[in-house]
C-alpha cells in the first residue's frame, strides 16, 4: 500500500461530494481508473489525493488518508509555467535538475572512490546509482524526445520560447514535463482529451510500461481498457472497486445486478409462500400454531434490497425519419475541401442504412469535410451530391459552448412554436431535463447538458441522415453509451467524426481515413481497421511493403491525394494497379485466410473439448458426494446438467472431426 483513504468524506460547500469513501493504492505499479457520472465527485477525488482538498472531520467516525514511504504525487491541473519566455529546452532542463545534480555527484563519487577505498563512499555510490537508474538517468535525453515526438513536436520546437506554442500546445507541454518529472502517483483527468487518435495511441503505450502507479479519471472507455488494471466507480456519492479494465468492471456490475436481482426476487419469492400459507391456516384451531411459525420465518428473512435498474441510456430519442429516402444517400467525387486552400481531396459514397465514420489526423479536414456535407461552407472543387428525399441533421462539436439567456424550455420551444407545453416538456424529459431543470438559463449548462440540448432539438426533425462533427465531446459514459444505443437502432444513415475509438468500433459499418498523403475508404468497422493495420504493419515488418499489404487485402480502396503547391492548386495521382494482379493476390490472400481461419477454430474446439470434458468428469464426481446420497433434487439437477455437458460435448467432437478431416 502506497496510498489508502478509509471512511472518508468529502463535502463542499456543505453539500456531501464523497461519503465515507475507502480507496486504495495497493501497489507501487498500480493503474486504477475512477468512473462515473459527470458531477459525482470523480475529479473531487483526484484533488483529494493531490492534497488540495481535505476529508471533512465528523464527531464520532474515525476517517484519514495516509501514504506510506512519502510518495511523490504529479496533478496535471496544478502545472503551469512561472516564465513564458524561456525556451522549451530550458524549462525541461528545470525537470532534469534532480537527475543532473545526481550525475554529477556520481562522476565525484567515481573520482573519490579511485583515490580511497571508503565503504561509506561505496555504499552512497550503490544507493545513489540505483536511484538515478530508477528515474531514467541513464536514457532522460532519449526519453526526452521520444516524448516530444509522440506528442507531436519535431526537434526545431526545442529552441522556441513557450510564448510562441498555442493554449493547446502548452497544455501538451505541461502535460510532457508532468510525465517527464516520473512521480509515484501520476493523477490524470481525461488525459486523451484534444489528443489525436495517433497521440492517444502512442500514450497508451507510454503508459502501459510507466513503471510507477496512475490514477486516471476519463470516459475513453478503449485507453481505460488498454492501461488499467482496476476499476473504482463513483455511484450516489460512494466509492465500490472493481478488478480489471472497463470491459471487466461493465461485466461485473451486470452479473452483480444480475446476481442481487435474483436473490431478491427469491425471497421476497419465499416470504409470499410463507404468508400464503399462514393467511390460509390462520383461521383453523390445529393449524394456528403452524401458521403462526410460517409466519415467524417470513419475519426472519432478511430481504436483500432489490438493486436499482442498471441503465444504459441517460437519454433517449426513438424517432422514425420524417421522410424514406432512395439508396443512394450521398456521392461525393475528386471533392476539394478546405477555406483558402486544399487541406484533402476526397471521393466516396454512402448508401441508406449505413454509419460511416471518418478519422484522421488534427488538421487534415474530418470537421472541414463534414461543414462541407452540410452546406456550412462550400467545397473548393469536384462533386458533391445528394440521392432523393434526403434531410440531414448536423450537429456541430461547437454546440457545448452555445450560449443564450434564454432558458432551456424557452429555447427548445422558440425552434418548435407548433408544439403543446406537454410535448415539449415530454421531448426535454427525454434527455434529462426534468422538473424545474427546464427553467435553468442555456448559458449555465454544463458543456454535457448543451450537448443533450442540441441533440434534443436534432431529433425533433425527424431527419434520414444525421451528420455528427465529435457528438461524444462532453459526454459521459453513460451518455456514449446511449448515444451507441440510440444510432442502433436509428433507421437511417449516419456520417460523423469521432476520436473516440471505443464508440466508433460500436458504431461504425465503414470508414473513411484520411492521410496527410491520401484517402483510404474501408468497408468494414473499425475493429476489423485494427486487424487490417496490424496485417499491414506485419508485412511492412518483413520486406514487403505498404502496396504488398493493400494488394493482398483486396479490400481498402486507396485513393492517393497531393496537397497544395505554390499556386493552391491540388490533383489526384494515377492509380497504376494492375487489376488482373490484384485479383489474383485477393483470391491468394483469401485462401490463405480461409485455412488460417479453420486452424484457429480447430484449436479452439480442442481447447473447448478439454474444458467440457473436465466438467463433465466434475459432475460425475459430484453425483457420488455422499453428502447428497438422499438429495433426490440436487441429484437430479447435476443429472440434468450433465446430460447437457454430453451433449454440448458430442456436439463439438463432431465439428472439430470435420474440420481434422
Amino acid at each position: 500500500m502506497i496510498y489508502k483513504i478509509a471512511n472518508g468524506t468529502v463535502e463542499l460547500s456543505g453539500q456531501v461530494i464523497l461519503n465515507r469513501i475507502d480507496f486504495e493504492i495497493k501497489n507501487k505499479q498500480e493503474k486504477l481508473a475512477v468512473i462515473g457520472r459527470n458531477g459525482s465527485g470523480k475529479t473531487t477525488l483526484l484533488r483529494l489525493i493531490a492534497g488540495e482538498l481535505s476529508l471533512t472531520k465528523e464527531d464520532g467516525v474515525r476517517s484519514f488518508a495516509v501514504t506510506t514511504g512519502n510518495p511523490t504525487i504529479g496533478y496535471l491541473k496544478q502545472l503551469s509555467f512561472e516564465d513564458n519566455s524561456r525556451t522549451l529546452n530550458e524549462e525541461i532542463r528545470l525537470v532534469f535538475r534532480r537527475v543532473l545534480d545526481m550525475k554529477k555527484r556520481l562522476e565525484e563519487l567515481v573520482t573519490l572512490m579511485a583515490e580511497t577505498a571508503d565503504e561509506k563512499l561505496v555504499s552512497e555510490y550503490t544507493a545513489l546509482e540505483e536511484e538515478f537508474k530508477d528515474l531514467g538517468g541513464y536514457y532522460y535525453e532519449k526519453e526526452y524526445d521520444a516524448i516530444l515526438k509522440g506528442f507531436g513536436f519535431t526537434p526545431e520546437d526545442k529552441e522556441k520560447r513557450l510564448s510562441e506554442f498555442s493554449g493547446g500546445q502548452r497544455t501538451k507541454l505541461a502535460f510532457i514535463r508532468l510525465l517527464l518529472q516520473k512521480p509515484d502517483i501520476l493523477l490524470l483527468d481525461e488525459p486523451t482529451n484534444h489528443l489525436d487518435m495517433d497521440t492517444i495511441e502512442w500514450l497508451e503505450g507510454y503508459l502501459q510500461t510507466y513503471n510507477r502507479s496512475i490514477v486516471i479519471v476519463s470516459h475513453d472507455r478503449m485507453f481505460l481498457d488498454r492501461i488499467v488494471t482496476g476499476v473504482y466507480e463513483i455511484e450516489n456519492h460512494t466509492l465500490r472497486r472493481y478488478s480489471g479494465n472497463y470491459t471487466a468492471y461493465a461485466k461485473q456490475k451486470e452479473e452483480n445486478y444480475e446476481r442481487q436481482l435474483k436473490m431478491h426476487n427469491a425471497q421476497a419469492k419465499e416470504i409470499e409462500r410463507l404468508e400464503g400459507i399462514a393467511e390460509r391456516f390462520m383461521g383453523k384451531p390445529t393449524k394456528v400454531s403452524m401458521a403462526k411459525s410460517k409466519l415467524k420465518a417470513a419475519e426472519r428473512i432478511e430481504l436483500t434490497e432489490e438493486p436499482e435498474k442498471l441503465s444504459k441510456r441517460s437519454f433517449r430519442a426513438d424517432f422514425t425519419p420524417r421522410l424514406n429516402p432512395g439508396r443512394d444517400i450521398l456521392f461525393a467525387k475528386d471533392l476539394s475541401i478546405g477555406y483558402d486552400t486544399v487541406l484533402s481531396t476526397v471521393s466516396f459514397d454512402v448508401k441508406r442504412g449505413e454509419r460511416l465514420g471518418i478519422i484522421g489526423g488534427n488538421g487534415l479536414g474530418k470537421s472541414t469535410l463534414i461543414k462541407t456535407i452540410v452546406g456550412v461552407i462550400p467545397p473548393l472543387s469536384g462533386e458533391l451530391r445528394f440521392g432523393t428525399n434526403v434531410e440531414t441533421g448536423y450537429f456541430d462539436q461547437q454546440m457545448a459552448q452555445y450560449t443564450s439567456d434564454k432558458s432551456v424550455i424557452d429555447d427548445f420551444w422558440d425552434e418548435y412554436p407548433t408544439l403543446t407545453e406537454t410535448e415539449v416538456r415530454n421531448a426535454l424529459g427525454g434527455f434529462l431535463f426534468t422538473g424545474e431543470d427546464v427553467f435553468q438559463t442555456v448559458s449555465t449548462l454544463s458543456g454535457g447538458e448543451k450537448v443533450r440540448l442540441s441533440l434534443c432539438k436534432l431529433f425533433m426533425k425527424r431527419p434520414n441522415v444525421l451528420v455528427l462533427d465529435e457528438p461524444t465531446n462532453h459526454l459521459d459514459i453513460a451518455g456514449k453509451e446511449a448515444l451507441e444505443d440510440m444510432m442502433g437502432r436509428f433507421r437511417g444513415t449516419v456520417i460523423y467524426v469521432s476520436h473516440d475509438r471505443y464508440f466508433m468500433k460500436k458504431t461504425a459499418t465503414r470508414l473513411l481515413l484520411i492521410e496527410k498523403d491520401r484517402v483510404r475508404l474501408y468497408p468494414f468497422g473499425y475493429e476489423q481497421y485494427l486487424e487490417e493495420q496490424e496485417r499491414r504493419r506485419a508485412l511492412a515488418d518483413q520486406g514487403k511493403g505498404e502496396n504488398a499489404a493493400l494488394s493482398m487485402a483486396g479490400q481498402v480502396i486507396s485513393v492517393d491525394i497531393k496537397h497544395d503547391d505554390e499556386s493552391g492548386k491540388s490533383q489526384n495521382k494515377e492509380n497504376n494497379n494492375n487489376e488482373v494482379d490484384i485479383k489474383k493476390g485477393q483470391l491468394s490472400y483469401e485462401a490463405g485466410k480461409e485455412a488460417a481461419r479453420r486452424e484457429k477454430r480447430r484449436k479452439k474446439l480442442e481447447e473447448s473439448i478439454t474444458f467440457l470434458e473436465k466438467q463433465l468428469e466434475d459432475k460425475k464426481t459430484e453425483l457420488l458426494n455422499p453428502a447428497y446420497a438422499s438429495d433426490f433434487v440436487k441429484l437430479a439437477a447435476i443429472q440434468e446438467e450433465a446430460e447437457k455437458l454430453e451433449e454440448k460435448l458430442l456436439a463439438v467432437m463432431e465439428e472439430w472431426e470435420s474440420l481434422a478431416e
